[in-house]
């Protein structure tokens, strides 16, 4: 693949896995809607891209980049990046949210899912469908199950490798285990109820945000996660999700190999009528 201009629109949370290359995934929207999934990227690159020190100012903002197709992973929009010194790399705008995130809109509502069942289906041979924007009838509420609290150390070992994550500290203080895990249950298109897993790095800077907040208290912590993700989003946004599947779960044919990697939330529209 040449040289290419992508929108990043996600970001994942660190997770537990057997690959180097799955510890953190980037991903974004070409020009004409397609989805591009890149990895690795070190987070550290991430947190120094836009000079902020804070991962999420990295969202929605173009960069151009050279490319080659991943040979180890099927999945079609799966790449990674040329040179992995990142020399290549052009950070060019970000795209604001001005009238209701129109521009951002232009981008990443160009093909969007509203039957699970449909976008599990294009998942299978010869597609191998691994991103996509999904849009639910309607999202019931936010859940979260109790987690493990430390990194396993087959995974503290596995990102110790290749500076993935700082160059100084200790990378359990950087990015802390998250203990909890996060759902949105919803009900799709065709009336089934389902139950995906929040996997995007917001959820997982609101928790400790919450956290900091509630001065160590988790249950209020929690509290405030819900009334961010359900009763503010689903009260006051039009709410997409961005699907991708683990190369794990998608290789070994699950029945749903998806997860939410990230939330797309401009305001609910209000109509006028003219009579």
């Amino acid at each position: 693949m040449a040289r290419i201009k992508l929108l990043i629109t996600v970001i994942t949370y660190p997770m537990p896995s057997r690959s180097y290359d799955e510890l953190v995934c980037t991903a974004g929207v070409l020009e004409n809607g397609e989805w591009i999934r890149i990895y690795p990227v070190p987070l550290s690159f991430l947190i120094d891209l836009k000079g902020s020190g804070k991962v999420n100012k990295v969202k929605y903002t173009w960069i151009e980049i050279d490319l080659n197709k991943r040979t180890d992973d099927f999945r079609p929009e799966s790449f990674s990046p040329k040179h992995y010194d990142f020399r290549d790399i052009l950070v060019l705008e970000q795209v604001d949210t001005k009238g209701n995130w129109f521009n951002r809109k232009k981008f990443c509502l160009n093909n969007v899912y509203t039957d699970l069942s449909k976008l599990i289906e294009d998942s299978k041979a010869p597609k191998n469908t691994s991103l996509a924007t999904y849009k639910p009838k309607k999202i019931l509420n936010l859940e979260w199950e109790e987690d493990e609290r430390e990194w396993k150390d087959e995974w503290k070992e596995l990102r110790k490798l290749g500076d993935l994550f700082a160059s100084e500290g200790s990378p359990e203080i950087l990015i802390p285990k998250l203990p909890y895990k996060f759902f949105y249950k919803f009900e799709d298109a065709s009336g089934k109820v389902r139950r995906l897993m929040i996997e995007d790095w917001e959820i997982g800077a609101l928790y400790w945000n919450c956290l900091k907040t509630s001065e160590g208290n988790e249950v209020l912590a929690l509290e405030k996660v819900k009334q961010q993700y359900e009763s503010n989003f689903l009260r006051n946004k039009d709410v997409y999700l961005f699907l991708g599947t683990t190369k794990q779960w998608h290789l070994r044919r699950s029945n749903n190999p998806f997860v939410i990697i990230g939330v797309f939330y401009p305001k609910k529209e209000t109509q006028i009528s003219l009579f």
